[in-house]
C-alpha cells in the first residue's frame, strides 16, 4: 500500500493510529475495536486524536532518520557509517545523486502528511465534541493547528509545492489531488500558525510539559517568516517570544541537551522521547540517536555505536578558540568517555577522529536505540539570531547576536564583551549570522535550509558545498560528497507517490 493511500484510508477507517506514544503527556490508547464511528465522543478521545499528531515527530519520517539528512548534505557532517553501502540512503544525499525512492526523502514525505492528516481529522472531529471543557477544547484545536504547520512547513521546504490538505480526504480516491503552489501552502502554514496562537496556553505543569504553547506557535512563526524572507513579521514574532516568553538562556549551552534539563527554560518546543519501550525500532517512543551517532566501536552506547553524521573537518576548524559549543557537540580525538576510554584519532567512518556528541547519553540502558533525549526543535536562542538576522547590524540585531555569543564563549550574556562582540563595523554582517546559526544550531538539522533560503547569493548552496566538496576532495576523502546544481535546492517526489497519484509532477533534474 503506497502512502497516499495510507494518509486516506488510516485515518478515516480507523483510529489504530492512536498507538504512538512517547514521553510525558503522550500515553498509550488501546488500539482494539476503536473505530471513526465510535471514537470522538468526549475529551478523552480528543486528547488521544491529538496524541496521535504528536507521535509522527518521533519517527523515521522525523527525527528518528528523516531530519539527520539536512546537515549532511550542508556542510557539517558527511554519513560515516562502516564502509560499502552502510547508509547508503544518506550517500546519495550527500553525493547529490538521489533517487525518487531514497529512503529518507520517502519517509520524509509520508511522516509529515500522515502528521497532516491527523492533525486534520482533530480539527474536524474537535469541534463537534459535547461536554468538553472549552479550554481543553480549543487547546486540542491548537495543537492540531501547531503539528499541521510544522509537518508543512519542513514539506514545503523540502520539496516546495506540495498538495495541500485542509481536512481529511473524503474518499481514498481524494487523497490523488496535485501540487499545490509553495505561496500557497505558506499562506495556510501561517494562518495556522496565527490561530495556534490565540488557541494555546503560554506553559504547562506536569504530565502535559511538552505540549506546543503559543509561544512555540509564535516562534515557529518566526521562523517561516525569516525562510520567505519576511524580515519585518519575522523579526516582530521573535521579539515577542524574547520579551513575553519568560525564557532564558542557560548559561551553559550544553545544558540545553540533558536529559534533565528537557522541556527546559531555553526551550520552546522539543520531540518528546522515553527509553524502556523499544530496541530495534525507530517507530516506536525511543530516540535512536544516541547509538546512530555514537562513535563506532567505542563501547560507549549499548550497542557500541554505529558512527554516522560525522562531523567535518572544516567544520570542525570553524569553532573559534574558546566557543564551549565545540565540547558540548563533537568528540574530538583524546576526549575521554564516561568509562575513561578515549576518542580516536582514526576510526572507521571518521579518519579525523570526529564524532557527534550532542545526542550522547551513553549506556542509558540495554535496549539497543531507545534513548530518552528529547530533541528541540526551537530554542530561544534562535529567536536572538533570528531577530539579528531580521533587523542587521543595529543595536538591537547586534545585542541579539552577541548574547548567543556570549553565552557560546562562558560569559555573561547581559555584558559586553570587547573580545567577542561583533559591532557595526562587522565587515559581513550577513555571513556573521549565517556563521552563527551553523554553530549554534549543528546537529539540530537546519543547515541545509539555511544555505536553500540563500540561494543566489555567495551564502547559498550551490556555491557553499561546490567549495565544501572541493575542499574534502583535497583531503582525498571527499569523493562520496558531490556538487549540487539547482535540482538539488528540492528534493524528489516519492516514486511511490508518483505512481499512485497521477496529479502529482516530477521536480525537475529528478
Amino acid at each position: 500500500m503506497t502512502i497516499s493511500k495510507l494518509t486516506c484510508s488510516a485515518f478515516l477507517l480507523s483510529l489504530g493510529l492512536l498507538v504512538g506514544c512517547t514521553e510525558k503527556f503522550l500515553e498509550e490508547a488501546p488500539s482494539d475495536q476503536v473505530t471513526d464511528i465510535n471514537f470522538y465522543q468526549n475529551q478523552t478521545d480528543a486528547i488521544q486524536a491529538v496524541t496521535a499528531a504528536y507521535s509522527e515527530l518521533t519517527k523515521e519520517g522525523q527525527y528518528n532518520l528523516s531530519m539527520w539528512a539536512f546537515d549532511i548534505m550542508a556542510d557539517i557532517s558527511v554519513t560515516g557509517g562502516d564502509d560499502g553501502n552502510d547508509g547508503i540512503e544518506y550517500k546519495q544525499l550527500e553525493a547529490f545523486s538521489i533517487p525518487s525512492t531514497n529512503i529518507v526523502t520517502n519517509r520524509l514525505w509520508g511522516g509529515c502528511f500522515i502528521g497532516v492528516q491527523r492533525a486534520n481529522i482533530v480539527l474536524q472531529k474537535v469541534p463537534g465534541i459535547q461536554g468538553m471543557d472549552p479550554d481543553i477544547q480549543k487547546r486540542c484545536l491548537g495543537e492540531a493547528q501547531f503539528l499541521r504547520a510544522k509537518y508543512y512547513f519542513d514539506l514545503v521546504r523540502a520539496y516546495g509545492d506540495v498538495p495541500l490538505f485542509t481536512s481529511p480526504p473524503a474518499s481514498p480516491e481524494a487523497v490523488n489531488i496535485p501540487r499545490t503552489p509553495a505561496a500557497q501552502v505558506y499562506a495556510q502554514i501561517e494562518q495556522d500558525l496565527k490561530d495556534a496562537i490565540g488557541n494555546l496556553p503560554g506553559s504547562y505543569s506536569g504530565a502535559d510539559l511538552g505540549r506546543a504553547t503559543k509561544w512555540a506557535a509564535t516562534g515557529l512563526l518566526a521562523k517561516v517568516y525569516i525562510t520567505q524572507g519576511k524580515k519585518t513579521e519575522a523579526a516582530q514574532r521573535a521579539r515577542e517570544v524574547i520579551t513575553g516568553s519568560g525564557k532564558s538562556l542557560w548559561a551553559n549551552y550544553g545544558d540545553n541537551f540533558k536529559v534533565a534539563n528537557e522541556n527546559g527554560k531555553e526551550s520552546l518546543f522539543e520531540i518528546q522521547y522515553v527509553n524502556g519501550r523499544n530496541e530495534y525500532d525507530r517507530n516506536n517512543v525511543g530516540s535512536s540517536m544516541n547509538e546512530f551517532f555514537g562513535p563506532r566501536g567505542a563501547n560507549q552506547t549499548p550497542g557500541s555505536g554505529y558512527g554516522f553524521n560525522i562531523p567535518e573537518p572544516d567544520f570542525v576548524d570553524g569553532y573559534e578558540a574558546g566557543d564551549t559549543r565545540k565540547s558540548a557537540s563533537i568528540w574530538v580525538p583524546g576526549d575521554t568517555y564516561p568509562d575513561g576510554g578515549k576518542q580516536s584519532a582514526k576510526a572507521t567512518g571518521s579518519p579525523f577522529g570526529y564524532n557527534t556528541k550532542k545526542w550522547f547519553v551513553g549506556k542509558v540502558n540495554t535496549n539497543i536505540w531507545d534513548s530518552p533525549l528529547n530533541v528541540p526543535v526551537l530554542r530561544l536562542a534562535e529567536m536572538y539570531l533570528i531577530l539579528a538576522e531580521a533587523v542587521g547590524p543595529t543595536t538591537e540585531g547586534l545585542e541579539a547576536i552577541n548574547k548567543v555569543r556570549r553565552r557560546a564563549f562562558g560569559l555573561d550574556i547581559n555584558t559586553a564583551s570587547p573580545a567577542r562582540d561583533l559591532t557595526a563595523g562587522t565587515a559581513d554582517f550577513t555571513a556573521a549570522v549565517l556563521k552563527e546559526r551553523k554553530y549554534e544550531l549543528a546537529f539540530e538539522f537546519d543547515r541545509w535550509f539555511d544555505l536553500k533560503r540563500y540561494d543566489g547569493t555567495p551564502y547559498g548552496l550551490i556555491p557553499v558545498m561546490t567549495a565544501q566538496a572541493a575542499y574534502l576532495r583535497s583531503l582525498n576523502i571527499g569523493a562520496v560528497r558531490g556538487i549540487p546544481t539547482k535540482t538539488h535546492l528540492v528534493l524528489p517526489i516519492p516514486q511511490s507517490e508518483l505512481d499512485a497519484n497521477p496529479g502529482l509532477v516530477q521536480n525537475p533534474g529528478y
